[in-house]
């Protein structure tokens, strides 16, 4: 497999929706391991609450470079195991985790295709020159349009 590639797709996603897949539409992992992460407020919040949580931090930084199941996160956090249960859900619903069962246990592993498209999606969204406006000539306008001035009625 060749190298990730990471394409932020830009414009309005009717799919989007709130519905079974839990709004995580925003992202698409293509059969030549190229990333399409949707350039969308709601997908950026999304990744952010996901993120949000310090367990799950933890559980990111445990995750990296092997595979856990949830009694040796649970040992390692020191909460129960259905508290890194609820943790994982949230986090596979995300695509963030990969759980691959083995033998009686599941272990749980990063989706490092995701993550790079997380990482590229808060980077853009924290550098201040992306899409930033410049003054002058053929610029995109950087100011709200001016309103109208109200029309004056005549005094008879």
């Amino acid at each position: 497999m060749g190298a990730l590639q990471v394409v932020v797709a830009t414009g309005t996603f009717p799919e989007l929706t709130h519905g079974n897949d839990r709004g995580w539409a925003c992202i698409r992992i293509l059969a030549d391991a190229k990333v399409v992460l949707m350039d969308n407020s709601f997908c950026l919040a999304r990744i952010l609450k996901v993120l949000a949580v310090p367990s799950r931090v933890r559980i990111v930084q445990l995750l990296k470079g092997r595979a856990l199941c949830v009694g040796a996160l649970a040992a390692r956090l020191d909460v129960t195991q259905g508290a890194v249960s609820q943790h994982l859900r949230i986090m596979r619903d995300a695509g963030l985790v990969i759980d691959e069962k083995r033998g009686y246990y599941v272990h749980y592993r990063l989706n490092e295709q995701t993550l790079t498209a997380w990482q590229e999606a808060i980077d853009q969204l924290l550098d201040p020159a992306f899409g930033a406006c410049t003054e002058g000539k053929g610029a995109r306008q950087c100011v709200a349009p001016k309103r109208r001035k109200a029309a004056r009625s005549r005094k008879i």
